[in-house]
């Protein structure tokens, strides 16, 4: 499919993927790297798959637990989970995974390690999870990275800028709807929605858009 990055094959593809994720161990700064595999998972979809089944293989077990390229591996899952849901064998094999990870109810009483908690954030996400246009951008991924949430910020006619945190799975009309509350607007008969405005053009957001990919758009 036409790309405005040029692509071989698939194999070749996934072998330069696997490439990256060796790469990810040692990465100082892994976002742009992180970004580049999402991209390439975007553009050809049937290697969403072979990227779960690669991280699921690299957070099994790893040499060195807790250290610094197993975090990244942890860290990539979870942009993943927030981008992409494999098909559902694949699926039914990541949550078995995650559930691995996860500290059983008896043994609620002792503080969960840091990858069980990117595995409770990973099992969560894919339940809401339903595709995107854009991979996350930069600022998406270092928030994913820290299991929080982004702050988008707001520009109201007639008052202030408000600031909204929002996930990767937040849509335009959720908050529409929170923005309507907030200024009081929550009997008035009008009808409210997003806009988006560039230096060429202004245009109305969906109600079902996700400001994730809004925000990657401006990026």
């Amino acid at each position: 499919a036409p790309s405005p990055r040029s692509y071989t094959t698939l194999r070749d593809e996934a072998v330069k993927l696997f490439n990256s994720l060796q790469q990810l161990e040692s990465e100082r700064d892994p976002v742009p790297l992180m970004q580049g595999v999402l991209q390439t998972c975007l553009d050809l979809p049937p290697l969403v798959d072979e990227i779960y089944c690669q991280l699921v293989k690299q957070t099994t077990e790893p040499p060195a637990p807790g250290g610094q390229g197993d975090l990244h591996y942890w860290q990539l899952l979870t942009c993943m989970s927030c981008t992409f849901l494999p098909s559902p064998p694949v699926l039914r094999f990541l949550r078995f995974h995650l559930d691995r990870r996860v500290p059983a109810e008896t043994e609620s009483r002792f503080p969960a390690s840091e990858m069980a908690k990117y595995a409770c954030f990973i099992r969560e996400a894919l339940g809401k999870t339903k595709g995107r246009e854009c991979v996350p951008s930069l600022e998406e991924i270092l928030v994913l990275m820290r299991r929080q949430e982004m702050i988008c910020t707001v520009h109201c006619p007639g008052a202030p800028a408000c600031s909204v945190a929002i996930s990767s799975h937040t849509t335009a009309a959720e908050v529409a709807r929170e923005l309507v509350s907030r200024l009081g607007l929550s009997q008035s008969p009008n009808l409210f929605a997003l806009y988006e405005q560039s230096r060429r053009r202004e245009q109305p957001v969906g109600s079902a858009t996700l400001l994730a990919d809004v925000l990657t758009r401006f990026e």
